[in-house]
């Protein structure tokens, strides 16, 4: 029996990383793109550990560069397409909202068109997000694939029309076309920019005596934090259902910034008030105040279920700052 063929867009990112990690083992030919960087050093740190397999290929390309994913496309006619790439942080979507609407929006938009010309009969994976739901929340506090969508940020407004046109082309051209609203994942290999393993990094350099204070905007918002591996877990099992659709993945448990703060300086034996400072650069012009998910749809339709708990995954965050700085022989003060 042959591997089925598999392209992840952005394998490089955290969940591209995991999600490589999670297909190999059920022995996919795996292919990913990565996006040219001037450092090339550093541009495939999350997947080093997995070159030296045979499994896995790595190919140039960009979603607004619609000849490279033909290129691609032709090369391999994947079974499964994962469509991870994009500008994915919300605050810097502010300040590129024009970069983040051309390569979130509208390269999704080029993906699925070089797929209908190239490989139709592809089963598709699309990561939208809860930052579509904006702060829009159900009667019952939760949100869910049937919550209207009225997002708060440029990248939010992106995902929503990656969302729409993903069921378009489903509808119009009867491809598998499944999304992912995905609720905030972490892990060790979350950008340091992003506030969760910005806190846990901080936290871990002011104990070891590196830093001093912590910079962070709106503490009290609140998000439904999961594990990056248990969601890759929810990619893959969308992609094995008889038809497509689309579901959220959650935990259906909020934290505020305040609690996840709280929750890491107290591991290490520090009081996270004494260390941190507001910082209006850090704020976003329009805040999204709350998330939480309700993932009851993907748990009874196709029996996904989170193994990591909040604590959990903070703790292996916290861990593996900790073992980083030991390598490089810093005593704890």
């Amino acid at each position: 029996m042959m591997n089925k063929n598999v392209l992840i867009t952005g394998i490089n990112g955290q969940d591209g990383s995991y999600l490589a990690e999670f297909l190999l083992e059920k022995d996919y030919e795996v292919w990913g793109t990565v996006k040219r960087n001037s450092v090339s050093e550093t541009q495939s740190t999350r997947i080093e550990h997995l070159r030296s397999n045979k499994l896995i290929n790595l190919e140039y390309a960009d979603l607004t560069d619609m000849a490279s994913l033909i290129r691609i496309l032709n090369k391999i006619k994947p079974d499964e397409i994962y469509n991870l790439a994009a500008q994915s942080h919300v605050r810097i979507s502010f300040d590129q909202p024009i970069y983040t609407a051309n390569v979130t929006g509208i390269g999704t938009l080029n993906l699925l068109e070089a797929i209908r010309m190239v490989s139709p009969t592809s089963k598709i994976y699309q990561a939208s997000s809860s930052e579509m739901f904006g702060n829009n929340i159900d009667n019952d506090g939760f949100q869910r694939e049937t919550t209207p969508m009225t997002p708060v940020s440029p990248y939010g407004c992106a995902k929503v029309f990656s969302y729409n046109i993903s069921r378009n082309y489903k509808n119009s051209y009867g491809m598998f076309i499944s999304n992912g609203i995905l609720f905030n994942h972490e892990s060790p290999r979350r950008g340091t920019n992003f506030v969760t393993n910005k806190i846990v990094k901080a936290a871990v350099r002011i104990k070891l005596g590196l830093q001093d204070k912590l910079y962070l905007g709106n503490l009290d918002a609140t998000r439904d934090w999961g594990h990056a591996k248990d969601y890759v877990e929810a990619m893959w099992l969308m992609l094995q259902a008889d038809t497509p659709d689309d579901y959220v993945c959650a935990t259906g448990k909020s934290h505020s910034v305040r609690e996840l703060c709280e929750y890491v300086f107290s591991q290490l034996d520090l009081f996270y008030l004494e260390h941190i400072e507001i910082n209006k650069k850090h704020l976003r012009p329009e805040e999204l105040r709350d998330l939480k998910g309700d993932a009851s749809k993907i748990k009874k339709e196709l029996g996904w279920c989170p193994k990591y708990t909040f604590e959990s995954m903070l703790d292996e965050m916290i861990e593996y700052w900790k073992t980083y700085y030991k390598q490089k022989d810093i005593i704890y003060v």
